[in-house]
């Protein structure tokens, strides 16, 4: 009787370890492709757009990762602004005197801005001829500050905008084929290799107007210069190819010539694509960074300090454009803000 219980006891337990081994490889069978599926969609996600760009910005700024922000795909960088300047423009050259009137008739003056840091959103295209004739420095200065002034900000806030629907996707976990698409294009305006979030991060940012103001003061003698005058050209930027200014005192064998634009918008475009991709202005662009991420303002006297490279004059050029902020009073304008544009102002250009 004893064994004949032992015997129901023993299959009993061999009926619970089979049951058991069954539930276990059934369970297998159904977790495992749950799993490799799983597996295989963060693997898809993270190839793509994994967002592990603040961990890259801080190695950036510890100097672990210097291959960061290093990269350039030179192919599409100028694409939006040669499409943009190629468009048919209806640009009006108007006179000092005319312009000088629009700005009274609409209350924009210098003064006003740097008190209440508001801009009127007056977009003009040209540089009035008789800018060169104006003999008082201050008025020339003055008038050449208010056609700037707004383009500077127009593009930085174009910028900013792009800004923050870049931070808008780093925030999410996924991100939509609608921003997915947004993102390649902004990394082939930048010029990011590998997709890489971090760099689009350091590059896409702004410039302070400060700063803009006063290397477009300095390379164009306060629109003065031939090219100003003749090509739009605010910031002297050279090319190789394509269409442009030769310099009078280039060589005979230099091939490289200032580019020319058709309105001074592209020209300013230009400029900042310049500055937040090519490989000079690198160290540029991680001291900006390195002010975002101390939560500081973007001070032009400590940028400015990394723009050696931007003339054969190197820390000489630094010391030029500080003096043209200092002595023009040139931050007053960095946290102006520019007033939206309307049908009525549109009709008094």
């Amino acid at each position: 009787m004893k064994k004949k219980f032992k015997m129901q006891e023993s299959g009993l337990d061999n009926i619970s370890r089979t049951f058991l081994s069954s539930l276990i490889i059934i369970s297998i069978f159904f977790i495992a492709p749950l799993a490799i599926n799983l597996s295989k969609e963060k693997m898809i996600f993270s190839k793509d757009y994994e967002n592990n760009s603040k961990s890259n910005l801080k190695r950036l700024l510890e100097n672990v990762t210097p291959k960061l922000d290093d990269e350039l795909n030179k192919m599409f960088l100028y694409e939006d602004i040669l499409t943009f300047d190629e468009q048919p423009s209806d640009a009006i050259l108007l006179s000092a005197a005319t312009i000088e009137e629009l700005f009274k008739s609409t209350n924009y003056n210098l003064q006003d801005v740097r008190k209440n840091k508001l801009v009127k959103p007056i977009s003009l295209d040209l540089l009035p001829k008789e800018i060169v004739k104006i003999e008082n420095a201050k008025k020339r200065k003055d008038l050449f500050i208010q056609i700037i002034l707004p383009l500077v900000i127009d593009e930085n806030n174009s910028i900013k905008l792009d800004r923050i629907n870049l931070f808008r996707i780093l925030n999410k976990s996924k991100n939509t084929k609608v921003e997915q698409e947004w993102l390649n294009v902004k990394f082939k305006q930048y010029g990011v290799v590998n997709k890489d979030l971090s760099s689009l991060k350091i590059r896409m940012d702004e410039v302070p107007v400060s700063m803009a103001i006063a290397q477009a003061a300095k390379e164009t003698g306060w629109g003065t210069s031939r090219f100003a005058q003749e090509g739009n050209a605010l910031f002297g930027q050279w090319t190789w190819s394509g269409e442009g200014i030769k310099p009078a005192d280039a060589e005979d064998d230099s091939t490289h010539k200032v580019m020319r634009f058709k309105v001074l918008q592209a020209s300013v475009k230009a400029y900042q694509r310049n500055l937040n991709t090519h490989s000079s202005y690198k160290g540029f662009r991680s001291a900006r960074a390195e002010l975002r991420d101390e939560g500081k303002k973007l001070d032009s006297m400590i940028l400015s300090e990394y723009l050696d490279k931007y003339a054969e004059t190197g820390k000489e050029y630094v010391k030029i454009l500080q003096q043209i902020i200092r002595q023009n009073n040139l931050t007053d304008f960095d946290d102006a803000k520019l007033l939206p544009s309307s049908k009525d102002l549109e009709s008094l250009i």
